[in-house]
């Protein structure tokens, strides 16, 4: 006797980004192609030679946890609370009426607390040891997000913090998605967060020759797979999405986004930052989230890429389109969200996840800002302009991370 399978769908959404914050005005603010590109005014740059950003610049953490607690928090671990409450607000969901290890959370990030760090490593070298913060540690490690949602949300079941650099949030909700299908719970809340646009991490990457140097144009910056890209912009933020079992939001009428069909992983397995040139590895994640969804090529309507807007990274992921998709890749219709957000680092799949799954609802794709002049090497098919108007049945989504980490996840128009 064969076993049911599970089936696993997105009921809430919760964007906590650079242009809006919850899923009504994050979408708004795609469909309208708004930049939230500009100058940094919120902290000290002192002599990085990149000054600009993709800066949330009006968020209040006491909206979405006590005054105190929001003191003793990272900024990471604020914007994780902050996008959860959204998604399960969103999702309809009552936690009380589920039982609490049955709900999970699976919430990365990159770099974790790094302004707690930076901080309170400057107070040890000024002040002493005796004056660093007894919540420093609490503060900084990167799974006190996950478990601060828990603690939140009452949520007792499994609990996991994914750390892939810019592969984070998709491994998160491939990781959630397997434990559902497993049923191990019947709601996880997952996604990424990242609060890792502060000094010390500018000129860290900037070092590394990552970030656009555009100062003078900042709004230009971030122009994903146009000849003239000169490296990726940072950006903040998270997001979370509400993966439920499908009997399970059934039973409580809840509305249904989309539902999630596949997960590819792999490892590039060749160098700390470049990806693989003959795309290798994202081939084979795209290839195994195909295989996993049941679907054939000619099927897929939209990706949402990974497009950081530098030079590698764009020509590795056209030719790992072109080359997966053949013929029909000139019929998929590719966006990069970090045009209009930057790279939110761990919380950017999370983001593009949920402007991904809006065009399924909406039956319209999001444009790319900035894309002027196409760029042989990047031979695929841009949304541009004022976005497309299509039915959006299928999509992908895709993150590729230092260290050769990639991710793809699949999904598509809900049927009973």
């Amino acid at each position: 006797m064969t076993e049911h399978k599970r089936r696993v769908v997105v009921t809430g959404l919760g964007p906590v980004s650079p242009i809006a914050f919850g899923k009504k005005d994050y979408w708004q603010a795609l469909h309208d192609g708004r930049n939230g590109i500009s100058s940094i005014t919120t902290f000290e740059l002192g002599d990085c030679p990149v000054t600009f950003g993709a800066e949330i610049k009006n968020f209040d953490p006491s909206q979405y946890m006590p005054g105190k607690e929001a003191k003793r928090s990272d900024r990471a671990i604020q914007f994780a609370v902050a996008a959860s409450k959204l998604a399960v607000q969103d999702a309809g969901l009552d936690l009380s009426s589920i039982d609490p290890y049955r709900l999970g959370v699976y919430i990365g990030t990159g770099q974790g607390g790094i302004e707690t760090s930076f901080n309170n490593f400057k107070t040890m070298l000024e002040k002493g040891s005796r004056r660093v913060s007894p919540y420093f540690i609490p503060m900084m490690i990167s799974n006190m997000s996950t478990a601060y949602v828990a603690i939140v949300l009452g949520a007792k079941g499994p609990n996991l913090c994914v750390v892939t650099a810019c592969a984070t949030s998709l491994h998160s909700m491939g990781e959630a998605y397997h434990a559902i299908i497993r049923d191990d719970a019947d709601v996880i809340i997952s996604g990424g967060t990242e609060a890792a646009l502060r000094a010390i991490s500018i000129a860290g990457f900037a070092s590394m020759k990552a970030l656009s140097t555009k100062n003078d144009d900042p709004e230009h910056a971030s122009r994903p797979f146009d000849k003239n890209r000169d490296g990726f912009v940072m950006g903040e933020g998270a997001g979370v999405v509400v993966l439920e079992e499908l009997e399970h939001a059934l039973s409580r009428g809840a509305h249904i986004y989309a539902e999630f069909t596949g997960y590819g992983t792999s490892c590039d397995a060749g160098h700390i930052t470049a990806p693989d040139p003959e795309a290798e590895g994202a081939s084979f994640a795209t290839r195994k989230a195909l295989k996993m969804a049941g679907w054939d090529l000619s099927q897929v309507d939209y990706i949402n890429a990974h497009g950081t807007s530098t030079g590698l990274n764009d020509k590795m992921e056209a030719g790992m389109i072109n080359k997966v998709f053949g013929e029909h890749a000139k019929n998929i219709v590719v966006t990069s969200t970090k045009s209009m957000i930057g790279h939110c680092l761990g919380a950017a799949g999370g983001l593009e996840v949920i402007a991904s799954l809006q065009a399924i609802e909406e039956n319209y794709i999001h444009p790319t800002l900035n894309y002027e002049t196409p760029d042989p090497e990047c031979d695929i098919n841009i949304s541009t302009g004022s976005g497309v108007n299509k039915k959006v049945d299928r999509l992908l989504v895709n993150s590729f991370g230092f260290g050769g980490h990639n991710g793809v996840l699949a999904f598509e128009r809900f049927n009973k």
